[in-house]
């Protein structure tokens, strides 16, 4: 069963940055594309960053220029820098595989919260 643990989340003030993690474990992660998504209060759950298994990036235009994720294969580690957040970045963020590539996600993770708050 597939095994994915955020982490990295807190408050921190608008204008600030985060850096989470994710790490993954009974999967094979290297061969899989990864995304990060987020789910807001009221809100539904939407993919924020995407990273292919070579390194290729795509972004939402929410965070486009704010965040970077990257990935280190040897750890089965995603990660997602968060710099200039605004308060609407406020979620429980999540990491998976992209839905919009594999038709289907793995089990989810606990996530971890992001406060975005003066």
């Amino acid at each position: 069963q597939v095994h994915l643990v955020e982490s990295g989340g807190g408050l921190v003030q608008p204008g600030g940055s985060l850096s989470l993690s994710c790490a993954a474990s009974r999967f094979p992660f290297a061969m899989y594309d990864m995304a990060w998504y987020r789910q807001a209060p009221g809100k539904q759950r939407e993919s924020v960053a995407h990273i292919t298994t070579v390194g290729a990036t795509n972004y939402s235009d929410s965070v486009k220029g704010r965040f970077t994720i990257s990935r280190d294969n040897a750890k089965n580690t995603v990660y997602l820098q968060m710099n200039s957040l605004k308060p609407e970045d406020t979620a429980v963020y999540y990491c998976n595989i992209p839905f919009r590539i594999y038709g289907r996600y793995v089990e989810w993770g606990q996530g971890t919260q992001v406060t975005v708050s003066s």
